[in-house]
């Protein structure tokens, strides 16, 4: 479960980096993901790692975002580097606490990226 999402985004210029963070309760992380959604746009995946540990990238963000997960600290994060404009929208953390939980989902947080 989503036990809330730390503040992190905001805005940023072109180019820089900030740092999403989602504080997770119910035990064990199991698999966990980002989501992002622009207005008027369908939402989408960022980033996961699934239950074996692989993490997935899309393509829109590979070698600019990294997802981590910290499960001393019940945390997950994402970190945004060489941010673009593009990269304007409501972010969202998933985490799934077991195989049968289908996931909780965190409030959105806003990222906006401009000069």
């Amino acid at each position: 479960q989503v036990q809330r999402v730390e503040p992190g985004g905001g805005l940023a210029q072109p180019g820089g980096s900030l740092t999403l963070s989602c504080l997770a309760s119910g035990g064990e992380i199991y698999a966990m993901a980002w989501y992002r959604q622009a207005p008027g746009k369908d939402q989408e995946l960022v980033a996961a790692i699934g239950s074996d540990g692989g993490k997935y990238y899309a393509d829109f963000v590979k070698g600019r975002f990294t997802l981590s997960r910290d499960n001393a600290k019940n945390t997950v994060y994402l970190q945004i580097n060489n941010a673009k404009p593009e990269d304007t929208a409501v972010y969202y953390c998933q985490i799934r606490n077991g195989p049968a939980d289908l996931g909780s989902w965190g409030p959105g947080t806003q990222v906006t990226v401009s000069s």
